[in-house]
């Protein structure tokens, strides 16, 4: 095989990231909650989402080398390369918050876009490995007989298909949750899918050929663990309230008997 694979004479990355955008869309406008928040509120989530996943997928890649950010802090071309999955997720998060604040919604949207964001990832992440060396998301050298020979005689890690077959498979076990009625509040498969993800990019970057400048950690999982923590947070913070509800609950009960 070739890299770049070109596919109808259209470079992979750029072909399967515009169809990742459009066909995640689709999903999200197919599968969301209709009752959960109205289309038009909707639209201005997915707005937020979509700058906030601008701006956090930039910064977050900003800090891949920090001494080499700030040598090019006026280089405009410099600043416009290069982006981040995970500085996406979290600066859509950031986004959405902020677009449901200025719309005033206070419901939970995440659950919507989990089912759009992974088949979104999956497909841009095809086109990440077609595109082989050029797109800089390979692993490192190896001897496993998963090792691919991206067109320099070298074996590497194709960490893009372990992150497609990481992705199929966790939401595979998110969509059962829900069909098995196990979704505790809104939100709840949203920071999970948040929790499984970055804790897979902690991992899997141990193998990435990037610097790792931040106490043997790079960019990406030090981001990681920054979402790791506050998902748990939120997680543990939604516990101890439905536990607190429990307890108050139980003790009307108890004083109407």
């Amino acid at each position: 095989m070739n890299f770049p694979v070109y596919i109808f004479e259209i470079h992979p990355h750029f072909l399967l990231e515009s169809l990742s955008y459009f066909i995640g869309f689709r999903v999200y406008l197919y599968t969301r909650n209709q009752e959960r928040i109205p289309k038009d509120k909707a639209m201005w989530v997915v707005v937020g989402a979509i700058f906030g996943a601008a701006f956090g997928s930039k910064f977050v890649y900003w800090l891949e080398d920090p001494v080499k950010t700030l040598q090019n802090w006026n280089n405009i071309l410099y600043l416009m390369k290069g982006k981040t999955i995970v500085g996406g997720l979290l600066g859509g998060l950031i986004g959405v918050e902020t677009a449901k604040k200025i719309i005033g919604w206070s419901r939970s949207t995440g659950d919507d876009f989990v089912l759009p964001i992974a088949v979104g990832m999956m497909i841009g992440r095809i086109g990440c490995f077609l595109t082989g060396l050029d797109d800089h998301t390979y692993g490192t050298v190896t001897n496993w007989i998963t090792g691919i020979n991206f067109g320099d005689g070298v074996y590497r890690h194709p960490t893009q298909l372990y992150e497609i077959g990481f992705l199929f498979i966790f939401i595979i076990f998110l969509l059962s949750i829900k069909k098995r009625n196990k979704v505790r509040w809104e939100g709840y498969l949203f920071q999970l899918f948040m929790i499984g993800y970055l804790t897979f990019r902690l991992l899997i970057d141990f193998i990435k050929p990037t610097p790792h400048p931040y106490l043997h950690l790079n960019n990406i999982q030090v981001a990681s663990i920054a979402g790791i923590l506050y998902y748990f947070f939120l997680i543990w913070k939604k516990h101890s309230q439905i536990d607190n509800e429990d307890i108050f609950i139980k003790g009307e009960i108890r004083n109407a008997e």
